[in-house]
């Protein structure tokens, strides 16, 4: 909210006496396009910072429903598109959905990301894959995905050769052109990552992070980085979750660009030392692993389906609430 109504201030300022922190936390940590967004929406409408975020989260959160519903449609029929949407809103990390983070605009531009590139849209998709590079850093993923997609079409000559030529060239350009910016205003190229490991504790650590955690919750410790107990246990249930949603994926045979956007994904979630407990939020935009478990949920009728539904919704709302009141995570 500050750098929507503030702009932002680089600056890399010393902790005296940090341990796991040893940089002051800066603002330019988070990518500008859904701040940007936030303060289009205050200038536009009045309204404050929280509830121009909530107003972008809200709109963009449908937004994202539409693209997943439309890739399931491609993938399968309408039925399974719409089951796809509705279990995406009901995921564990879903009351995300709808507050001030960029989870919902990033699974938009993802979702709408793939759907192009699933069309042979190529300019579409190198748009929206360079708007995605602006919104938050994991977005590495969908830019190797399109332009993984985008190779694939020039070796096998899918129709003209600028339009894959074009997004391999465009997608990357939003996440560098700002990590650039960062590294020129700081006058160090490695400004954003320093500012990341050292403000933040973000780091890739070829996911030593997440064995430690796993491995301490297991055996009821908590000598891990920044633990919640309540939330890490739900965490780690959701992660003994994806190997089956993984194998229902790989047999599914979803097209390349969702394959490797959630692979890649998962590699960047699971390598990287961050807050265990934020897994369920990260694995929001993982749209893809929803596909298969909606294909085979089209065969059961109206009224399993919707008990289904009306159970996880109540759930993740139950969630979602425990977060906020209980453990009072923002």
């Amino acid at each position: 909210m500050q750098i929507a109504t503030d702009g932002y201030s680089p600056a890399l300022v010393p902790l005296p006496g940090g341990q796991v922190f040893t940089i002051e936390q800066n603002s330019v940590a988070f990518f500008p396009l859904y701040p940007g967004l936030m303060g289009m929406a205050v200038q536009a409408a009045g309204i404050g910072p929280y509830g121009a975020g909530m107003t972008v989260s809200i709109a963009a959160s449908f937004a994202a429903a539409a693209g997943i519903y439309r890739i399931g449609e491609l993938s399968g029929d309408s039925r399974t598109g719409l089951i796809a949407a509705c279990l995406w809103a009901v995921m564990p990390g879903a009351g995300v959905q709808w507050s001030v983070y960029s989870e919902s605009l990033y699974t938009a531009l993802a979702a709408w990301t793939c759907c192009a590139v699933m069309r042979h849209a190529w300019h579409e998709a190198a748009l929206l894959s360079c708007l995605a590079g602006l919104t938050r850093p994991s977005a590495v993923a969908l830019i190797i995905a399109v332009c993984a997609a985008a190779s694939i079409a020039l070796y096998s000559r899918q129709g003209h050769w600028r339009g894959p030529l074009l997004a391999i060239c465009v997608a990357p350009a939003g996440a560098a052109l700002y990590v650039g910016w960062v590294g020129w205003s700081l006058d160090d190229p490695a400004a954003y990552f320093i500012l990341q490991r050292r403000a933040w504790a973000h780091s890739f650590d070829f996911g030593r992070n997440a064995f430690a955690a796993a491995r301490a919750i297991l055996l009821g410790r908590q000598d891990y980085l920044f633990p919640s107990p309540a939330q890490d246990v739900a965490a780690l249930l959701v992660l003994f979750l994806l190997p089956v949603l993984l194998v229902l994926m790989l047999r599914y045979r979803l097209p390349a660009v969702l394959m490797v956007y959630t692979c890649a994904s998962l590699v960047l979630m699971l390598s990287s030392m961050q807050m265990f407990g934020t897994v369920h939020r990260f694995l929001l935009p993982l749209f893809p692993l929803v596909i298969p478990a909606a294909a085979g949920l089209r065969r059961l009728s109206v009224r399993c389906i919707s008990v289904l539904l009306v159970s996880l919704s109540v759930s993740s709302g139950w969630y979602a609430g425990f977060l906020l009141f209980g453990l009072g995570i923002p």
